[in-house]
């Protein structure tokens, strides 16, 4: 039946129109968010792959259903499904997750969206823009914590907090502005600090 389809110029020429347009509008969409958001933020090679191959193929499955009406609740369905999964051999952080779901989300825009080119365009870069808004740092600063093991047990006294945090400081190198005890060992003179700083 493929073949047959690939044989027929008529449904190619239909095919061409269309599904071309809204896969280069898709597949540029997803080169901006990786380049220019994902990447630069989190210099992290690993994902780029998973999240380009996983914007095609749900591209290229909900266009085809799309081709047997099948109605936006069905895609959103179908969007739940593939948002749900997970990798079994390792663990997906919070926010690689979230570009998961998103790079998810461009695929079924742009398959199924009954608008113009223009406005899936400004679909997508309303998607783009505001990701890059809040991961970028633009509109607040990415706050980052630690948990470290701390042996100078007098400087955790409320009255030295100074001493802490300047000792921190230094022997990090991190901008670090809050300091939280998780726990105090007093046999082994130690305790476990949470220490937060911006990137």
């Amino acid at each position: 039946m493929i073949l047959k389809m690939l044989l027929d110029f008529q449904a190619f020429d239909k095919l061409s129109d269309k599904f071309f347009l809204r896969l280069l509008a898709d597949m540029i969409s997803i080169a901006v968010l990786i380049r220019f958001v994902y990447y630069p933020i989190y210099k992290k090679k690993d994902y780029i792959f998973t999240f380009a191959i996983f914007n095609l193929i749900i591209f290229i499955i909900t266009y085809l259903l799309n081709k047997v009406d099948m109605s936006m609740g069905a895609a959103f369905g179908l969007f739940a499904v593939f948002s749900m999964l997970r990798y079994r051999t390792e663990g997906i952080s919070i926010k690689d997750m979230t570009y998961l779901f998103i790079v998810i989300a461009l695929g079924l825009i742009n398959a199924v969206t009954k608008g113009t080119y223009i406005e899936l365009s400004i679909i997508n870069l309303i998607l783009i823009l505001v990701t890059l808004a809040l991961d970028g740092r633009l509109i607040m600063k990415t706050e980052m914590s630690q948990i470290v093991q701390y042996e100078n047990i007098e400087n955790i006294r409320p009255e030295n907090r100074d001493k802490l945090m300047a000792d921190l400081k230094a022997r990090t190198g991190l901008n670090i502005h809050h300091v939280s005890v998780s726990r105090i060992d007093f046999m082994r003179d130690t305790a476990l600090l949470n220490i937060y700083y911006y990137e």
